[in-house]
């Protein structure tokens, strides 16, 4: 069973991002998400307690797997509300 480590930079301070139960396609999703930000490296602990660095893989996947920003509902339905106003002042 191997694990991972995700290494986060906070500006003045730094966090070790440690689960036992996190998998590879976890790290990638929390990355992409942006749950996981200035990631400084990954890190996948092998079962014979050598170790592997993932770093420029992993975040080339989570920037292939984010797409464009999730927009909330709030904000979409604000546009929604605009764009039907415009259309109405349109038609005037």
């Amino acid at each position: 069973m191997s694990y991972f480590i995700c290494m986060i930079d906070y500006g003045r301070s730094r966090e070790a991002v440690v689960d036992p139960e996190m998998t590879r396609r976890n790290v990638i999703e929390r990355i992409a998400s942006g749950e996981y930000e200035n990631v400084l490296w990954v890190h996948e602990i092998l079962t014979d307690g050598t170790w592997a660095d993932l770093t420029e893989e992993v975040l080339a996947e989570a920037e292939q797997m984010s797409g464009p920003p999730v927009v909330p509902f709030h904000d979409r339905q604000e546009a929604a509300w605009d764009h039907a106003r415009k259309l109405r002042a349109e038609a005037v």
